[in-house]
């Protein structure tokens, strides 16, 4: 049943809206609300500690905690609008219907994930599972994105340690892109991309964690200094249609990804963990869940800026090389 909410705060009112760019086919998400969403409090006022004054969980206590976002970059509840920009037909518009979640991976705010037990990941795998069945049944949601964005120089608003979930109206470019190329692969080859990624892979020297049912690897042409795919070996489209064997091991391998990550320089790594999976509608023998994670730190007292080849051109320029890095990552083991 509902909880009251004493906060006394303002009803939610999201504003959210995509534009297509018509020189790429991007879609952009334009969300005035969001510029107003809390930004770094002091430990005493985190939304995400359990039952404190300006918490967004009364519980007094909890493992995991999923609700939904209150500064969403897409929602259901959202007003319509006019189907073009200033009534022009090249510029598309349409409502940001979908639906944005935060999943609290403790109640302890001062926690950091890698050191929490097996079981905590083993929990939020089934959460992750979960949303993802949820979501994908929702009307209007195209594709179900799992992620977490840690560390400062990544531009976290919130310490405490969590992630989210989006529910995107439209397939995203990245796996849009993933799409053609899964397309084309099997058109001129008949394999399957991402099998046949992970068998180069597997059988090469960028190798970081191998197992039963995943293996972790960096990948031969990784974008950023530290970057590590974690793969499941058979073809599954998302999280929901991992096998318990796959759910279990693939929490221990995370856990111990991220233990290594922050040995990398004696400090918890900044880094972004994006769960790929395939779209909803399509495409879902083409795309495999995998996990990306990657780091904007190069060095220990350095970070990778996104300068003009990447920001202004989309081409990548890695100067840390990556079967340099996996060998590193596979010596702090």
């Amino acid at each position: 049943m509902p909880v009251p909410d004493p906060r006394g705060l303002p009803p939610v009112e999201p504003l959210c809206e995509t534009r297509r760019d018509p020189l790429t086919g991007d879609h952009v998400t334009i969300t005035a609300h969001r510029n107003a969403r809390t930004f770094l409090p002091p430990a005493g006022e985190c939304p995400l500690c359990p039952g404190g004054p300006a918490s967004e969980i009364p519980d007094a206590r909890y493992d995991v905690a999923v609700f939904e976002n209150r500064f969403p970059a897409f929602d259901a509840r959202t007003p319509g609008v006019p189907p073009a920009v200033d009534g022009a037909a090249v510029f598309e518009r349409a409502r940001g219907a979908g639906r944005c979640e935060v999943v609290c991976f403790t109640d302890d705010h001062s926690a950091i994930l890698p050191r929490l037990p097996v079981s905590r990941f083993r929990t939020l795998v089934e959460a992750w599972a979960d949303r993802t069945a949820d979501l994908s049944a929702l009307p209007g949601v195209a594709q179900v994105f799992v992620f977490e964005n840690r560390g400062v120089e990544i531009g976290v608003t919130l310490h405490h340690p969590h992630g989210q979930i989006y529910g995107y109206p439209f397939v995203t470019p990245r796996t849009g892109r993933m799409l053609e190329q899964a397309a084309r692969h099997r058109a001129s080859t008949g394999g399957e991309l991402f099998g046949d990624v992970l068998a180069a892979e597997r059988a090469g020297a960028r190798v970081v964690l191998p197992g039963e049912h995943w293996t972790a690897f960096v990948p031969a042409a990784a974008r950023w200094p530290v970057e590590v795919h974690l793969m499941p070996h058979r073809h599954v489209p998302d999280l929901v249609a991992l096998t318990d064997a796959e759910r279990e091991e693939v929490a221990a391998l995370y856990k111990e990804l991220l233990r290594r990550c922050d040995a990398l320089y004696d400090t918890p790594l900044p880094y972004v963990a994006a769960w790929h999976q395939a779209p909803i509608g399509e495409g879902r023998g083409l795309v495999r869940l995998h996990l990306e994670l990657f780091s904007v730190r190069r060095a220990a007292d350095r970070i990778k800026y996104l300068a003009g080849s990447e920001s202004g051109m989309a081409a990548w320029i890695n100067d840390v090389p990556p079967e340099r890095q996996a060998a590193r990552l596979r010596d702090v083991g």
